[in-house]
Formats: C-alpha cells, structure tokens, sequence
C-alpha cells in the first residue's frame, strides 16, 4: 500500500463511520423525544428502567461515541484511537454472540418470564399512568388487546383494544410476527456483524498502514 490506499482506506472509514454517527444521533435524539413526551412507560414492574425511550437513549450513545472514534482515529491517523475503536467494536461484538446464545438457550424460560411480566402489568393499568400509557400506545399501535386476548382484562378491555373481541394479544402477536420474519432477522442481525468486522479490519489495516508510512519517512 502506498499513500494513495492509505488515504483512501482512511476516507473509507470516515465516512462509514461518519454515517453510523449520524444514524446514532438520530436514535438518541427520537428517545430523548420520547423521554420528553413520556408517550410509552415501564411495562415491568420490575424493571422500571427498561422503558423504550432509555434502551433508545443508551443505543444512540453508543453508536455515537463508537462512531466518533472512528471518524477522528480515521482523519487524524491517530493510532490510539483507532485501537480503542477496534475493541470497542470487538466488545460489542463479543457482548451481540452472547446475548444470541443466552437468548437461544433461555428461550422459554425468557418468553414465560416475559409474559408474566406482561400479565402482572395489566394489574397495574388503572393504578400506573406509565403503564396505562404504555399499554394503550401499543394496543393502539399493534391492534392487538391484552397479553393472550382481550380475556386478560377481568374488568373488560380498555378503549385501546380494537372493537373485535376475538383480537389477538399483543404477546402473541409479537411472537407471531418474530416467527414469520425470523429470516429477515437473522440476515439483518449477520449483515450487522459483517459490517462491523469490516471496520474492525478496516480500523486494524490503517494502523498497521499508518506505522509502515512511518517507518518509510523515518519519523
């Protein structure tokens, strides 16, 4: 490689990144709008943190800070930054292969913990306006009434669940809808982890670039 493949492996990356950047600003900026506006609560009485507009705040951060490392370690041939980019990435993508085991190997006990996390809420639902609020947001938003049907609500479904009383839950219908496009998931999730690896190769080949052009200038 001469200076012409380190200034283009340089730019490359820049601007990979500078695009994640952006997209990381626009997700925390959309959970800050929803943190402001409250529009959808906790629906886990015990897990009061996990709300949408703090897993989108939390992501957003991430990507941000990942991304912005990238950017300047890439500009600047800063070899300290982009050795911290390149283990942030391999954390990250270390911490997504876990996740994916845990997730396949606590399957159902994850999902029964799920759904009774859900059926609890409904108990909650006149009590909480957090979760009053978020029930009718997704019932609104999915069509969907209850965790199992609209049977979950003793005292009759809220005004939230559609007219039809044979409506699905929005559990199952949550479940249904991960079964159907569990393909495109799954390609998604890969094509994820690709493009991560590629900065990781594209971050490791500029460092290693950047002592050769060094060695080659005598500095």
């Amino acid at each position: 490689m001469g200076m012409s493949s380190l200034k283009l492996l340089k730019y490359v990356l820049f601007f990979f990144n500078l695009l994640f950047w952006l997209c990381g600003c626009c997700i925390l900026g959309f959970g800050i709008y929803i943190l402001i506006h409250n529009n959808i609560g906790a629906l886990f009485h015990n897990l009061p943190s996990l709300t949408l507009g703090n897993v989108l705040v939390i992501v957003g951060s991430i990507i941000m800070v990942v991304a912005f490392l990238g950017c300047m370690g890439s500009i600047k041939e800063n070899k300290c930054l982009l050795m911290s980019f390149f283990f942030l990435l391999l954390i990250i993508l270390l911490a997504e292969v876990v996740l994916a085991i845990l997730l396949f190997v606590y399957e159902q006990k994850l999902s029964k913990s799920v759904a009774e996390g859900l059926t609890d809420s409904i108990q909650r639902y006149h009590s909480d306006n957090s979760t009053q609020g978020a029930w009718d947001s997704i019932q609104t938003f999915l069509q969907c009434c209850g965790v199992n049907g609209t049977k979950d609500w003793t005292n009759g479904p809220p005004a939230s669940c559609p007219s039809d009383p044979e409506a699905k839950g929005c559990y199952v219908k949550v479940k249904e809808w991960f079964q159907f496009n569990f393909l495109y998931i799954g390609i998604v999730t890969i094509c994820v982890c690709v493009i991560q690896v590629l900065g990781m190769s594209f971050a490791l080949t500029l460092n290693c670039q950047i002592d050769k052009t060094s060695q080659s200038l005598g500095l």
